[in-house]
């Protein structure tokens, strides 16, 4: 049985070409990028390259470009950087449906005496910008608030919240890890202080992120030792890793108008075909600002586990907008704070697509999602026989 593969939020395939990029960098271009003989140094040329690749999908300066392992490292070291660089500032904004990466930071700050505040979210998953701008004050050091929700997709406007932000002084950070290379960016112009990437989720391997710094602001070192990444982030370069993540920012940069055409065409149709095809189901999130591949749907009366379990007998991979799968009985953090009642947020199953998908992928998905929730609710004793 083939594989049809709709949980690209989780993590994607990497590109042939990515691939195809970085095998040389195993065994035959294998130097070190920090020594001086010329075996090592054109190494250094090629992450040169990379870093001008991942510039150009963002639209900033390579120098503003930071390497990291992944969009964790970089949201932690952007969070204790900023931080670090304003020790007399003790409070950060947040929101209640921030990946964990930027939330279990921002919570453990507070046992060292910060204050977090945590803005709301409607029942489409929007924030409460009111609530947002009048929390910013003198005594605030950093607002972190994502470009994309991992679960919903939903989109927030971070350069009007970059911009309430640098109005008062404040640093703003954002967790861009969904955004990148699916929806356009141009930080060249941005209010924008900091934001965070992660290359497995754009077609690159895992274990390789960035951290972007607009020149100018103040962050400090985040791993120390030697001079790599001017000074920032000490350590040898994961250098197949930096040039795997730089081909695949500019085949990003290429495919941004097939992302927000075929990819939101396959989504759309998939999406359209479930809610007409499956009673008692709803669409999570904000319909009109949200990313071009995601959708999140709820399923009255039956557990988002068992239709995983029972799409994986036909190939097919998604996750659970419920935390079930990982054992336990509440909800997704991101759904409640949505206000999604119970009996549909523990039913929700998030679907994302690529580029590499296709319309008979998501036609074998759209025969096949009928019958398991029928099924499912015939077997649930929530449902009125």
């Amino acid at each position: 049985m083939e594989t049809i593969y709709f949980d690209n939020n989780a993590t994607t395939k990497v590109a042939e070409e990515v691939a195809a990029e970085m095998q040389p960098l195993f065994c035959e271009f294998y130097g070190n990028p920090s020594s001086m003989h010329t075996f090592g140094g054109q190494i250094g040329h090629r992450i040169k390259k990379a870093r001008d690749r991942v510039a150009s999908l963002l639209g900033c300066d390579p120098t503003e470009i930071i390497f990291t392992s992944c969009g964790t490292e970089s949201d932690n070291a952007a969070i204790k950087g900023a931080l670090a660089a304003v020790p007399d500032k003790r409070k950060i904004i947040t929101s209640r449906v921030e990946h964990p990466a930027v939330l279990a930071v921002c919570r453990d700050l507070e046992n060292s005496g910060y204050t977090v505040v945590e803005i709301g979210v409607d029942k489409q998953g929007r924030l409460d910008l009111a609530q947002l701008e009048g929390q910013i004050d003198d005594n605030t050091a950093l607002v972190s608030i994502m470009y994309a929700n991992n679960e919903t997709g939903t989109v927030f406007p971070v350069e009007k919240i970059a911009r309430m932000a640098a109005d008062k002084d404040v640093l703003f950070h954002t967790d861009a890890v969904q955004a990148v290379g699916k929806i356009p960016q141009d930080l060249s112009g941005s209010h924008i202080d900091l934001l965070s990437l992660s290359g497995h989720k754009l077609h690159a391997p895992k274990g390789v992120g960035v951290l972007y710094v607009r020149k100018g602001t103040r962050l400090s070192s985040f791993m120390l030792g030697g001079h790599q990444e001017a000074g920032r982030r000490a350590g040898t370069e994961n250098v197949p890793g930096i040039v795997g993540l730089g081909k695949a920012c500019e085949l990003a940069e290429q495919n941004i108008e097939v992302e927000n055409t075929h990819v939101k065409a396959l989504r759309d149709k998939l999406e359209k075909a479930i809610l007409e095809s499956c009673p008692d189901c709803r669409i999570n999130g904000d319909p009109e600002n949200r990313l071009p591949n995601t959708t999140n749907i709820s399923f009255e009366f039956i557990e988002g586990e068992a239709i995983l379990l029972m799409l994986d007998k036909y190939g097919i991979c998604a996750s659970s907008g419920s935390a079930c799968t990982s054992g336990s009985l509440e909800p997704s953090h991101v759904l409640r704070a949505m206000g999604v009642p119970f009996t549909a947020a523990h039913g929700s199953i998030r679907f994302s697509l690529s580029r590499y998908n296709t319309q008979e992928e998501v036609d074998h998905a759209i025969e096949k999602m009928p019958k398991i929730v029928n099924q499912l609710r015939a077997l649930s004793p929530f449902v009125t026989k």
